[in-house]
């Protein structure tokens, strides 16, 4: 029998890619994990909570929280790890381009982060991560992605303006700013392309993003803080 967990964690857009490796890594951390997604299969690891549902819908999030609590009694970091990525030229954007990206990147991080963060405020202390992209910060003319700038730019101010409205109750907030990461979301044929996109001249691993959550984790010190995990990226090329 596991011995019973000291702390939780949430992590969204946890099927596949960088959301399931965070939650191995947070198991490994001894964390139990509410882990959700759209289509996330149940764990056979009693302390793996999954949750079904569209991070867009508010009841999601409701949901989301309300497992962690029921089954861990607290929530010690919220990884708001959903995300959609739609690159068009900015006129060729549909309504239901906008509507998509606007409802996970945004409306997906406002409902479970407010759940979170007052959840967190009553425990004394906490975390909470955005994945971003480092397009907010040198945008590419060879990677149009106005909605990427506009959400997740919005995302990097959110993160330095609730670790400072919340500091004084022990809650950190951070982000890491991606280039872009080797995940189920892109082809094999699309490899060399995107590997040339960054100075260091290879694509980021699904590990490169997780070492970087967990040192943030792992660093009581650092709030307000965006991470570039980016191959150079946001320094130029």
């Amino acid at each position: 029998m596991s011995a019973p967990v000291e702390k939780a964690a949430v992590v969204t857009g946890a099927s596949q890619g960088i959301g399931a490796g965070l939650v191995e890594a947070y198991r490994k951390l001894g964390y139990g994990v509410v882990a959700t997604a759209r289509g996330i299969a149940e764990s056979e690891d009693p302390d793996v909570v999954t949750v079904r549902g569209d991070i867009a819908d508010p009841a999601t999030a409701e949901r989301v929280v309300a497992a962690g609590l029921e089954r861990f009694g607290r929530i010690d970091t919220l990884v708001n790890n959903a995300g959609i990525f739609i690159a068009k030229p900015f006129t060729e954007y549909t309504q239901d381009d906008y509507e998509a990206v606007t409802g996970v990147n945004l409306t997906g991080f406002f409902r479970i982060t407010q759940l979170a963060v007052e959840q967190m405020a009553r425990q004394g202390g906490g975390h909470v991560v955005q994945i971003t992209t480092s397009l907010v910060d040198h945008a590419n003319s060879a990677v149009p992605s106005v909605l990427a700038s506009l959400t997740k730019g919005g995302l990097q101010s959110a993160t330095k303006a609730l670790a400072i409205e919340y500091a004084h109750r022990g809650v950190r907030s951070n982000a890491v700013a991606l280039g872009v990461v080797k995940t189920p979301m892109h082809s094999d044929d699309s490899d060399d392309m995107l590997a040339a996109l960054h100075p260091l001249g290879r694509m980021g691993e699904i590990s490169d993003v997780v070492d970087a959550i967990v040192y943030l984790e792992n660093a009581p010190f650092v709030t307000g803080e965006i991470l570039h995990v980016d191959g150079g990226q946001s320094a130029g090329h």
